[in-house]
């Protein structure tokens, strides 16, 4: 089979999948998505569950593909001003670039919770989250523990859902109406600047 249209189909399905969610993800509206004649994507992936796979690995490449690039740039923050706009960052792309990735992503947590097989797709890439969110805490020079560094990373993963949904009170009740103030006590609740904060003997 063609891996270009095989890619493409797959695209089309994150499209799909983050407009329409997972009851809309058919073959036939695949199909009109990628702009292929009826059948094509039946014809790659057979079943509904072969479409779901393809799908999910396609957010992974996608993530490792990110994250590849994040680790060529450069080993990271080195400082706390630098942290907080690396993780802003990360909140702004919702808005943008990886809005449509992130919806397909909760849509397919969604039906993970009814097929182990596919959460087993899905785990490297919160996996990864929370390592690579520690070694940018690391970086920065931060007190850290697993336990710290996982506070933090629960708060971005948490932020993501109310973000996608946009509803200004909700934003405005959890501090997302301003990212960079969120970002910032989150930190300082984590990672408190007016005294050090003791290592965690059981870290």
């Amino acid at each position: 089979m063609n891996p270009d249209r095989r890619d493409r189909l797959r695209d089309a399905a994150i499209e799909v999948l983050a407009d329409a969610g997972g009851r809309g993800l058919t073959h036939r509206a695949v199909d009109s998505a990628a702009e292929v004649p009826h059948g094509t994507t039946k014809n790659y992936f057979p079943t509904r569950d072969a479409l779901l796979r393809a799908v999910a690995e396609r957010c992974l490449e996608q993530y490792r593909a990110i994250t590849e690039r994040l680790a060529a740039a450069g080993p990271g923050p080195t400082d706390r001003e630098g942290l907080v706009a690396v993780l802003r960052g990360l909140l702004e792309n919702v808005a943008g670039p990886g809005r449509s990735r992130l919806l397909a992503y909760l849509e397919l947590q969604a039906e993970a919770a009814r097929k182990p097989w596919l959460s087993t797709i899905l785990d490297p890439i919160a996996t990864s989250d929370f390592t690579g969110l520690e070694l940018a805490q690391r970086a920065a020079g931060l007190p850290v523990t697993p336990q710290r560094a996982a506070a933090v990373t629960l708060a971005m993963h948490g932020a993501l859902v109310h973000l996608l949904a946009d509803g200004p009170d909700t934003l405005a009740a959890a501090g997302l109406d301003d990212l960079d103030g969120f970002v910032r006590g989150q930190l300082r609740a984590v990672y408190p600047e007016d005294r050090a904060c003791p290592e965690d003997p059981g870290a």
